[in-house]
């Protein structure tokens, strides 16, 4: 792989007029589509196989235009100090109110208070209940602008209002976290490189990437369902990653132009070495995000694909227009340890024969810490493994569940409306439960509904339950069950599970089925979804991962040193994340200002992320190691060489990405908020531990040992060439002008 690499490096290089001009036609044409097509709404949520979905489906069978899974709002009054809900001013309030929600064109019913039994018993708080067509996710800006506009006429009027519910959703705004994490990486590469040409190239190239991916994703969006999440992720990722694998080839064409050689040569060994190691940490990442398709969730599946589609964009994008673009450079691209004149350039370092790893008159920092590592290997692995240990305590006592409006901020008036309701009909009423009794194979419908009711109203934290409303068929009816905890507590799920068991019950006496339903039991089942694919979908990744980082490395250990270490760093952020939004540790520094349950998909969503980044960092500076190894240094030497040449940049990829990612933790959404800390956290240990201490005292700890790998294995796997040893002699092989024939007849 790696002469092959070598062989498009040079072409790109030379060619570079041509290639330049193909991704800014792609970019173009990506552009045109996205501009052209259709616009489309936000992505349908559905989640097959689980209970809530099966009933909603019923529901939409027998009750036809009742838009079960519709979103829903809850508009919320408050009289004024010494007023009731119930005096003559108030309550023309109210119906005015009532009157100019039911105009909106996605309005399927408004509940009028008075008439629906929705004032509290002290007289101080109501509510109207307005349903929609479409889904929160779906719901066109329009409407959610008219119920605004209600409910602050209502203000006006002298009545404390609050809106709650789905109907309010909408996409996350996290521009100003891309543009701080941009402007962040643009000051690490200027330092890295010490050149503000070369710190430019890995940001323009990765901009580039992430325009053609989210445009190819917005032309496509409303052919393939696609939401505006999809895009979202796509972007962060393709940005981390674009970053990173530009880095990498950047930092190695400075590295080979440090050593003598001349910059067509050195581009092509650039992306024939740096660029092998990238090809396989964009593998690991494609693995990662298209595995997230195990867990059977429509959304999570397209968000996954389309991510690894940009990845893949990124990682082509760094092996060709970064040649490209290093050969308009010329020689304004300085070698390793030589700055730009605007920088304060006149500091050169000294040049090697080609082919030899040149000399330095001081070491670098990444040379000094991996020459003490290696000299102290076990007391540097122990603190590393008992201080990631420590910060894993907390995750045993994860609880995961999906945030509803008591997750929100005090300042928003969705939390306003949760707190109002709570007070004025108890905290169950936040999350009411919808039970659908089919009693279609049932001969007695009627004595099933009434059998449901009773059984229901027997168990515990049941507050309310309301009588069956039959279909006009009269074969299936709805009861709405109020518990009597918050919708995200334990105590509500197991009310839960405790009606779907007596469901067997029901069926067995009347043969009438029962589900429950709703958003609370939709949470419910989305959590269950997410913690059942939890340790299939890290398998999967793992696993696979394991077996590329074996052709990778040629070795047993390497990889299954690489995994357990990804295993310590996310079990240690996964602590830190329950440490802080769950049991409220340094809640008031960021800002967390409700704690709770661990968002269902944090796990599964770090999994899927953090390990594609950490493998980057693993293949990067690993390679370097072995790059050393097969070409004669010392285990010990290798360990010490991977370091000089890899530390400093897998250091400002890592600085990058944290800084990125803290962006989202200013977010006023917890669910945002907790992402951003997570992954942050994530990529800390990963990187500064795992990587930068724990990986070099064990390769020192093991020696030769590190690289075994079985005779069998090794003559069946295929030789992949990461460590560019047949590039000692294609260079001589390709010196001419017209070397990149061969690449056509190759």
């Amino acid at each position: 792989m790696a002469t092959f690499l070598y062989k498009i490096g040079r072409l790109a290089f030379r060619r570079r007029h041509y290639v330049a001009l193909m991704w800014v036609a792609l970019l173009t044409l990506a552009g045109v589509g996205a501009a052209s097509a259709p616009a489309a709404g936000n992505s349908s949520f559905s989640i097959p196989g689980t209970e809530a979905q099966k009933a909603f489906d019923l529901l939409e069978q027998r009750f036809p235009g009742m838009s079960a899974d519709g979103a829903t709002a809850r508009v919320v009054f408050k009289a004024p100090s010494g007023e009731k809900m119930t005096g003559k001013a108030n309550k023309a309030t109210v119906r005015d109110t009532v009157k100019e929600l039911r105009s909106g064109s996605e309005v399927t019913s408004v509940a009028d208070p008075y008439t629906a039994h929705a004032v509290s018993k002290d007289g101080t708080i109501a509510y109207a209940s307005v349903k929609y067509k479409v889904s929160g996710m779906e719901l066109e800006d329009a409407s959610r602008d008219a119920l605004k506009a209600a409910a602050q006429d209502a203000r006006d009027a002298g009545l404390t209002v609050e809106v709650g519910g789905d109907a309010l959703t909408a996409a996350p705004e996290t521009g100003s976290s891309e543009i701080i994490g941009i402007a962040v990486a643009a000051v690490v590469l200027v330092i890295t490189f010490g050149s503000l040409l070369a710190a430019g190239f890995p940001l323009l190239t990765a901009l580039i990437g992430v325009g053609i991916g989210v445009s190819t994703i917005t032309a496509l969006a409303s052919a393939l369902d696609l939401g505006t999440t999809t895009s979202t992720l796509a972007s962060m990722i393709g940005l981390a990653v674009g970053i990173d694998y530009a880095l990498f080839i950047v930092s190695r064409y400075r590295s080979e132009l440090a050593e003598g050689r001349e910059r067509e040569e050195a581009a092509g060994r650039a992306v024939g070495t740096a660029g092998s190691a990238v090809v396989f940490a964009g593998l690991t990442v494609l693995i990662a995000l298209v595995g997230l398709s195990v867990v059977n969730i429509p959304m999570l599946t397209k968000m996954g694909v389309a991510a690894a589609g940009t990845v893949a964009i990124a990682v082509l994008i760094a092996l060709t227009l970064i040649p490209a673009l290093l050969g308009y450079a010329g020689r304004r691209i300085k070698p390793t340890g030589e700055k730009s004149r605007l920088l304060g350039g006149g500091r050169k370092a000294k040049a090697g024969k080609p082919g030899g790893h040149g000399k330095q008159t001081r070491p670098n920092m990444g040379t000094r810490w991996a020459s003490f590592v290696v000299r102290r290997p076990v007391a540097v692995l122990l603190l590393g493994v008992i201080g990631l240990g420590a910060a894993a305590v907390p995750a045993a006592s994860l609880e995961l569940g999906l945030p509803d409006d008591g997750a929100q901020p005090t300042s928003t008036t969705q939390r306003r409306a949760y707190d109002l309701l709570s007070e004025g009909f108890g905290p169950g009423f936040n999350g009411p439960l919808m039970v659908v009794v089919d009693a279609k194979d049932s001969a007695h419908p009627k004595a099933a509904f009434t059998e449901v009711g009773h059984e229901i109203k027997g168990l515990k934290d049941v507050v309310t339950v309301t009588p069956a409303v039959p279909n006009k068929a009269g074969d299936t009816a709805t009861i709405t069950v109020v518990p009597n905890s918050k919708p995200s507590s334990t105590t509500t799920e197991d009310l839960v599970h405790a009606i779907r068991g007596k469901g067997a019950d029901i069926t067995s006496a009347t043969d009438a089925k029962v589900l429950v339903t709703g958003s609370t039991a939709m949470n419910i089942d989305v959590s269950q979804r997410l913690n059942d694919a939890l340790l299939p979908y890290l398998a999967l990744v793992v696993g696979l991962a394991f077996l590329l980082l074996i052709v990778v490395f040629r070795s047993v250990l390497v990889p299954l040193k690489a995994a357990l270490g990804f295993l310590l760093s996310v079990m240690a952020a996964l602590g830190a994340v329950v440490a802080v939004f769950q049991w409220g540790w340094l809640s008031n520094l960021m800002s967390v200002e409700q704690t709770g349950p661990v968002m269902s998909m944090m796990p599964i969503f770090m999994v899927g992320v953090v390990f594609g980044l950490a493998m980057d960092y693993e293949v990067f500076l690993v390679t370097r190691m072995r790059e050393a190894y097969v070409h004669g240094e010392k285990p010990s030497q290798a360990v010490v060489t991977g370091f000089r040449h890899g530390a400093r940049v897998v250091t400002a990829a890592a600085v990058i990405m944290i800084a990125v990612f803290s962006g989202f933790i200013g977010s006023s959404e917890s669910m945002i908020k907790m992402i951003g800390f997570g992954l942050a956290v994530a990529v800390f240990f990963d990187a500064f531990i795992v990587r930068m201490a724990i990986v070099p005292a064990v390769l020192a700890l093991l020696g030769r040992r590190a690289w075994w790998l079985p005779r069998w294995l090794d003559r069946a796997l295929p030789n992949v060439d990461v460590e560019g040893e047949g590039l000692r002699t294609a260079g001589d092989r390709h010196a001419d002008p017209d070397g990149e024939r061969e690449l056509v007849r190759a």
